[in-house]
């Protein structure tokens, strides 16, 4: 029975979402605009609603994923199709039929495309619709039994019936609008998207498309302009080419590749700019050629252009920061555009191998990237790391005996999991102040980590390697002992990454992951960089309380007495995991979810949806980044994507000029603040920021708390103007 309801839940979200997807949206709202736009044509209003409805139940009946199809992406195409033959025939029962059936048509294309294009990560688009309705138009010029629609007479007929005498004069006055005539072509062309060839349906559309997105409205306007300005300079009269006003081939063009499928930034529009000239000579190209057959080109020149754009740049040998493909689609340009530069900054790197400092405790930089001694030319990319004591030397006493030197016999790890590929564990140790030039590497371990990554520990003492050629270690592993073997003059440890198996191997620049540096005022928390010279390194050392307290296991359940501004209230706090393997925090009250990553070093917030009024939204910017190791005033700062913190109007601003230049910021700051005891702490508190600002200037700072003990999370307490939150755990 529940499941019976989901999919019933399931398809009728579906249909709203078809309309939507025509212009790559989610939102509601929108795809309600979009569908009383369609009934400004009664008959074709309601054949695009019934082609949609088939599309989709069709698609439930043969089983295809039914979350696919509530998204709306099969159903678009569908409406579409219904759109165009409601549009050019007389409605009547033969018509439904040929529409039931052209529905049925599209979907098989869609699922079939779906499966040969989107191997190619590429989107099939609006090219289900192009062949279907060429199928239909084609036909149909046999079937004596549909009649072709006279377009335009019994327009205020079906405005009457929708809206009465209101609507039809509403509808009048807004087509005899006196308006410049690009900004004519500009709005018809925009309501022919839903083959609604009259400046209402487009003045509605692009109110819609201004509401939806910023970024998309201002592209229509760019990628139109773009097309106008190009006709103008050679001499071509742009709303002459086709009765179908073809200028939605350009707004379409402009949003897909400014803002949808490209993350929306300066190189995007720039593009934008060279690719619709493009548009506009295979337009006319196109025209000529299916003028001969009685066929519109209807989308055709936006398809190719943009699969051929998104195709190209998937072969481009280096990933872009300035030009980067949409990997995970949030329905939105402004939401990419956001999430974007929340994951470049934080989490670019979360892709690669987490490579550790291979050693227990605080070891010194002796030597670094393009060191003054041998991490010269290919071998540049390496480290030479000793221990240091307080007075900053290697050694005690003399420094005469290698048991002098405090990093020798001291245990080299593996820095991270993978595959023992090379072994040498021969080579005497060095008498200190001599070197081994015939065994230049020393005694080495070579550990695979992937077919491109591998890392070679090196001058390791002699018969201290653990493991043997093709073991399979651990990091944090015990690989062996560092030594003074090789060109070794004292003792130290040579660690480098490298793309290939082989001992001597070129050096490969490659970051280590999270690691806390030492400075003489305190802690520094480094992500994926590169240790330099002098620096007193460690790898992260986990406080149990800090790491018990931010392991959200799935199904555990947090229960809160929360006091907010003076009144009591109650949230209850669910940790789950979707369909994608992403973990969350979900606010049983509000249904506010709070996603997060937790690697075992760092907690880390990703993302926020729901009510932003309730205990969790506070938590969730409370303990945007947390480091699970206490280090006394480490503070750890980040930045919140603007999307998830700022609300409308001001960031509706932001949204019009984002892919340009961001005069909103909201940064974090946790500061590691108190804890009673170092050797066995019970309790910690965590001190975190944040602050919004406009062109620099702070409008508003929230103050944080987290008290920590045993149990885990004890209280968190949030301030700002306006509010006063205290939240107790208890359970």
């Amino acid at each position: 029975m529940r499941r019976n309801s989901d999919d019933i839940k399931l398809f009728l979200r579906a249909i709203p979402n078809s309309y939507g997807q025509v212009f790559f949206s989610d939102q509601r709202l929108f795809a309600v605009i979009l569908m009383v736009i369609t009934f400004f044509d009664l008959n074709a209003g309601a054949l695009g609603l019934l082609s949609v409805v088939t599309t989709n139940l069709v698609g439930f009946l043969l089983g295809f994923d039914r979350k696919v199809i509530s998204k709306g992406v099969f159903g678009f195409n569908s409406l579409l199709v219904g759109l165009g033959l409601g549009i050019y025939f007389k409605p009547d029962i033969h018509l439904i039929l040929v529409i039931i059936i052209a529905a049925i048509l599209t979907l098989l294309i869609a699922v079939t495309l779906q499966g040969v294009i989107g191997k190619y990560a590429l989107p099939y688009l609006s090219i289900p619709f192009l062949i279907s309705i060429w199928i239909m138009t084609l036909s149909t010029r046999e079937f004596e039994a549909l009649g072709i629609s006279e377009r335009g007479i019994y327009t205020f007929n079906d405005l009457y019936i929708i809206g009465g005498d209101p609507l039809v004069r509403i509808y009048e006055w807004w087509n005899e609008l006196q308006l410049p005539r690009s900004l004519r072509i500009y709005f018809i062309s925009l309501g022919a998207i839903l083959f609604q060839y009259n400046l209402l349906s487009g003045i509605i559309l692009s109110i819609g498309l201004l509401l939806f997105s910023r970024i998309s409205f201002t592209l229509s306007l760019v990628g139109f302009y773009t097309a106008f300005l190009f006709y103008e300079v050679i001499g071509a009269n742009i709303s002459e080419l086709s009765y179908s006003y073809i200028g939605f081939n350009y707004i379409l063009t402009a949003i897909a590749v400014g803002g949808f499928f490209i993350i929306p930034s300066t190189r995007s529009y720039l593009w934008v700019l060279v690719l619709i000239p493009i548009v506009a000579m295979i337009t006319i190209t196109l025209s000529r050629i299916f003028t001969l057959f009685s066929l519109p080109i209807y989308s055709l020149p936006f398809n190719l252009v943009v699969l051929l754009f998104l195709y190209a740049l998937k072969f481009r040998i280096r990933d872009s920061t300035t030009l980067s493909e949409v990997l995970i689609q949030h329905n939105s340009p402004e939401k990419n555009l956001y999430a974007f530069h929340n994951d470049v900054i934080r989490f670019r790197q979360h892709k690669k191998v987490a490579v550790k400092l291979p050693f227990l405790g605080t070891w010194t930089v002796s030597q670094a990237h393009d060191g003054e001694f041998t991490h010269r030319d290919e071998f540049r990319h390496a480290w030479d790391f000793v221990i240091t004591d307080a007075e900053q030397r290697q050694f005690r006493g003399a420094g005469d005996l290698l048991t002098d030197y405090h990093c020798f016999d001291k245990l080299v790890l593996a820095p991270a999991d993978g595959t023992v590929e090379f072994v040498l564990d021969r080579v005497p140790d060095n008498v200190v102040g001599e070197v081994n030039l015939k065994d230049n590497w020393g005694n080495t371990v070579i550990i695979r980590h992937n077919n491109h990554l591998y890392t070679s520990l090196s001058h390791l003492k002699e018969g201290s390697v653990r493991v043997r050629e093709g073991d399979s270690v651990k990091e944090g592993e015990e690989i062996g002992r560092c030594g003074n073997s090789g060109r070794s003059p004292y003792p130290h440890l040579h660690f480098q990454v490298q793309e290939t198996p082989y001992i001597g191997s070129v050096t490969l620049e490659y970051p280590i992951s999270y690691h806390i540096n030492h400075l003489p005022g305190g802690f520094s928390l480094k992500s994926f960089t590169h240790p330099r010279l002098d620096d007193r390194v460690s790898n992260v050392e986990r406080s149990d309380l800090l790491y018990n307290a931010f392991h959200f296991i799935p199904g555990k359940r947090y229960h809160f007495d929360i006091i907010k501004n003076g009144e009591k209230g109650a949230s209850t706090w669910e940790v789950n995991t979707d369909a994608y393997n992403n973990s969350y925090i979900l606010c049983r009250q509000s249904g506010a979810m709070a996603y997060f990553m937790n690697d075992g070093d760092l907690l880390f917030f990703t993302h926020f949806s729901g009510d932003k009024k309730c205990p969790l939204y506070y938590f969730f910017m409370a303990a945007f980044q947390v480091q699970q190791g206490f280090y006394q005033d480490l503070a750890i700062v980040d930045r919140y994507p603007l999307n998830l913190i700022y609300d409308q109007p001001l960031l509706g601003l932001q949204d019009v000029v984002a892919p340009f230049w961001k005069f909103l910021r909201s940064e974090y700051e946790c500061r590691y603040d108190w804890i009673d005891n170092e050797v066995s702490p019970s309790e910690i508190r965590l001190v975190s920021r944040a602050g919004n600002s406009v062109l620099g200037r702070m409008i508003r700072q929230y103050d944080f708390t987290i008290d920590l003990n045993e149990k885990g999370i004890r209280k968190f307490t949030a301030e700002t103007r306006g509010l006063k939150l205290e939240a107790t755990c208890t359970g």
